[in-house]
């Protein structure tokens, strides 16, 4: 029987990062909406602060891998693998306890339509009454084919797509043909949010394992059951905001948190190694003090700093 544990005491997770407990705060949510002991769920949250979903814990059983495990929780595998350095992807070993990084502050943008943070793979929907928010995993693209950043709309929306291959996609494979139909080999998957920029989309895909890294051309590509969610919510014309924060900051219940995702030179050491090493994040002491404000003297900056050596993407609490 797979086991997933809500982070809600310490007790639970002696010899674990402190920083995902500090992350398991009970945060409300309207629904977890649970797809059966072997399928994934989609997470809606009430817009109360800034940090929304919990830090759990799961149980690996069998030959269960982390593809498996990020598919189950809805995360990307790269945030996976960065909040379980050194495990390996395809073993990591039965009965062996994963941290499952299920918490996200909401980036610093406007609370409206579609907002995806590049920095940390993942989108963010607030629905049309500014009540709620859901959030899912993004692939996005690769080194030399990043994802442009901006504001554009949701121009079209389109069920059973026909991919178009790009130039940059023939450059990469002449032999390509010129259209691929709906079906198992189409990388659109069974729905698609065409852009106000050209050749850029929101989209599903036939390979869910590229969800949550930098594999595509621009695109930014979500798990077959995510983008169902998604294409049934977002209207034409919906707001689409693309920012890069591998650092957010945000309050909970009085507290402030950080979160601080692995930058993109991390990120590739993570998909060479299953590890990173450290990097310095620039002007932290700056971000955090204006963010602070009057609770500036609360800060706890061991916390700070050691989120930063972290840079796990899982928020930690940092005032006193």
């Amino acid at each position: 029987m797979r086991l997933s544990l809500l982070l809600t005491t310490a007790g639970l997770v002696a010899g674990l990062a402190t920083a995902a407990v500090s992350a398991s705060a009970a945060v409300p949510s309207i629904s977890e909406i649970g797809r059966g002991p072997d399928k994934p769920f989609v997470a809606v949250y009430d817009l109360k602060d800034d940090l929304v979903g919990s830090t759990k814990l799961h149980i690996i059983e069998g030959k269960e891998t982390l593809i498996d495990v990020a598919r189950l929780y809805d995360v990307g595998f790269d945030e996976l693998k960065a909040a379980n350095p050194g495990v390996d992807t395809f073993i990591p070993g039965d009965g062996r306890t994963i941290v499952v990084p299920g918490a996200h502050l909401l980036p610093a943008a406007p609370h409206k339509g579609i907002v995806v943070n590049i920095a940390e793979m993942r989108l963010y929907y607030y629905s049309r009454d500014g009540k709620h928010v859901a959030t899912f995993p993004v692939g996005i693209g690769r080194e030399g084919l990043e994802t442009p950043l901006g504001k554009t709309i949701v121009a079209r929306k389109r069920r059973h797509p026909v991919w178009f291959p790009t130039k940059s996609s023939f450059e990469e494979h002449p032999d390509l043909p010129k259209a691929v139909r709906p079906g198992p080999d189409n990388p659109l998957g069974n729905y698609a949010l065409d852009l106000g920029w050209d050749e850029y989309l929101i989209h599903g895909t036939n390979k869910p394992p590229g969800v949550g890294r930098r594999v595509s051309h621009g695109c930014m590509r979500l798990y077959p059951e995510d983008i169902e969610k998604l294409f049934g919510w977002a209207k034409v014309g919906t707001p689409v905001n693309v920012v890069s924060q591998p650092v957010k900051l945000g309050w909970h219940n009085g507290a402030l948190y950080l979160e601080i995702s692995p930058s993109m030179k991390q990120v590739e050491q993570i998909e060479n190694t299953g590890n990173y090493t450290q990097d310095e994040v620039p002007n932290l002491r700056q971000q955090v003090m204006a963010v602070a404000g009057s609770k500036a003297d609360d800060i706890d900056w061991h916390a700070v700093f050691e989120a930063s050596r972290v840079r796990d993407g899982v928020p930690v609490r940092i005032t006193e």
